[in-house]
């Protein structure tokens, strides 16, 4: 979509304000359709089609975007910034217009962010070592090429729309994606299609349903072989072991004189009677929850700096060397990305087989391992931006400064170029733990749930998004009325504590490590009926 708040704001010049709620609201938007998108494609339509469905929507989304750009009855007539008071207002049927852009742009989001990463590895063979390897590395250059296209996007797309013109900034997406569709069906007589098998939520809800009428029921002393178990012929579904947690859900495959049998040993009131194999596929989802809020917590850092370094970049030297020529402040993202982008490639080709040699693991870490490593980053992260955050602060109020910056507060004579450590920790961060979480959540859901995967990873994003709003509003609440210590989140950064909220985010974030350390411990991974999962805490040698 290229610059925040930029559609709305320069085409149809509506206030700033509700260009970004309207921005903020197809954000969130996107984000709640992959459950939709999720649903259709685990139920009925299957990855294939789902995609091939969303990425026509989008296509027709970006169309739109691009038409209402270049076609000028489309959008009011173009108002410069010194008569922005004057400007005339866009007609319902402008907006109208647009907001079917948008919403064709939802429904691809939600189709495309549920199936393209699960479909990409469903092309893999996961019973042979070249296909387990294969999906390991799959993982590490989907993000890569994802990261790289935001860059091109954050820059060039930008630059173009800002600078050249609206139309052609949204009508080069708008080919690409052209271009995209062709590649894509093009190979459509040579993709793996994995089937959908019908809702997988009503078979994890008739495990509770039966669990709850048979809950007097008293279990058997071994489980294992005397509760009802049953696969049908063409599940996709790999067969999972018994685990002795959640054993109340245990119940719903007692068979009693009231439950009946048909002759393909389906059970004839699935409501009644579960099999064994659909209880450890209701608890394999039962065990990812308390992984998945680790996650939200884990992603409030990174929602903080994308927006308070940026800040912090304004109020320092953005000069580059002796020349005059200042580099934009929301540029300064950039390092995350190429920190991203130069750290994958070495992971997956050198230290992975590297680490393959000594854990004897294919991925070299498991997966657990490889979230925890990103919450370690996380919080050293916030601990470094603190750290340069008092250093700019320091030089601001005890040495010359270098003018007034935008928002207010005198601009500190320390470079922009140090905020570099704490940027290139964030991508690191995402290196482990955004990709690590991924690959956890396609793996540990049952295979007929990879869109429902997909969606968590979303929906995470999306609950951290609201956590970190949240967060920024109660600290600036509370302290704000402190005569001492004053507003942390003050306009001016010089009279505010920002050194003092990243290092509050760093402690919250110790307590979710601590916790996820917990999780990881008690977590059993999809397939491993008896021992636990294995998290080597590298400040001991031992394993949790």
């Amino acid at each position: 979509m290229g610059k925040p708040c930029g559609v709305p704001d320069q085409r149809l010049q509506h206030e700033k304000r509700n260009s970004c709620t309207l921005l903020n609201i197809f954000g969130g938007a996107s984000n709640t359709a992959t459950l939709f998108g999720a649903f259709l494609s685990d139920t009925y339509w299957g990855r294939y089609k789902t995609l091939a469905f969303a990425s026509i929507a989008s296509l027709m989304g970006m169309t739109v975007l691009t038409l209402s750009a270049a076609i000028s009855e489309l959008h009011p007539p173009h108002c410069k910034t010194k008569d922005i008071g004057a400007c005339i207002e866009p007609t319902a049927w402008q907006w109208a217009f647009l907001l079917c852009g948008f919403g064709f742009l939802v429904l691809g989001a939600g189709g495309i962010r549920t199936c393209n990463l699960a479909f990409g590895a469903d092309q893999f063979n996961p019973e042979t070592e070249s296909g387990k390897r294969g999906i390991n590395s799959f993982f590490n250059w989907y993000y890569f090429t994802f990261t790289f296209a935001v860059m091109v996007s954050v820059t060039i797309i930008v630059y173009v729309q800002s600078d050249v013109s609206w139309a052609i900034g949204l009508g080069i997406p708008a080919c690409l994606m052209v271009f995209s569709c062709i590649l894509f069906f093009v190979g459509s007589s040579i993709y793996v299609k994995v089937k959908p098998q019908g809702s997988p939520l009503t078979s994890a809800a008739q495990v509770v349903v039966a669990s709850i009428k048979k809950r007097r029921l008293e279990l058997p002393d071994n489980p294992s072989l005397s509760l009802f178990n049953y696969i049908p012929k063409n599940s996709i579904n790999s067969k999972l072991p018994y685990t002795d947690q959640f054993r109340f859900l245990d119940k719903s495959a007692i068979i009693t004189s009231e439950d009946q049998i048909n002759s393909s040993g389906s059970p004839a009131n699935p409501w009644r009677l579960c099999s064994m194999q659909q209880i450890e596929e209701v608890k394999c989802i039962i065990r990812i929850l308390p992984i998945w809020a680790s996650g939200i917590i884990f992603f409030v850092p990174i929602n903080q700096l994308q927006t308070y370094a940026v800040f912090q970049v304004l109020q320092c030297d953005r000069r580059l060397g002796n020349s005059n020529f200042k580099v934009p402040a929301a540029s300064y993202t950039i390092f995350t990305m190429l920190s991203l982008t130069i750290w994958i490639p070495i992971y997956d080709q050198i230290i992975v087989p590297f680490l393959r040699k000594l854990t004897g693991k294919d991925g070299g870490f498991t997966l657990l391992q490889r979230m925890g490593i990103g919450i370690v980053l996380s919080i050293l992260t916030m601990i470094v931006s603190g750290f340069v955050e008092e250093r700019r602060k320091n030089f601001a109020l005890t040495r010359p400064t270098l003018g007034i910056a935008p928002k207010g507060g005198t601009i500190s004579s320390m470079s922009g170029f140090w905020l570099i450590p704490q940027l290139t920790l964030a991508g690191m961060c995402e290196a482990f733990g955004i990709i690590g979480q991924i690959e956890f959540f396609y793996k540990q859901f049952p295979e007929n749930m990879r869109g429902i995967a997909a969606s968590f990873f979303y929906c995470g994003q999306a609950v951290s998004s609201y956590l970190s709003g949240f967060l920024v509003s109660i600290v600036h609440h509370i302290t704000s009325g402190q005569a001492r210590t004053g507003d942390w989140l003050s306009e001016d950064l010089n009279k505010g504590k920002l050194d003092y909220f990243y290092y509050m985010i760093a402690g919250l974030g110790v307590v979710n490590f601590g916790y996820f350390l917990v999780c990881a411990r008690w977590y059993r991974y999809k397939g491993d009926g008896h021992g636990g999962s294995t998290l080597v805490v590298a400040m001991g040698n031992e394993a949790l």
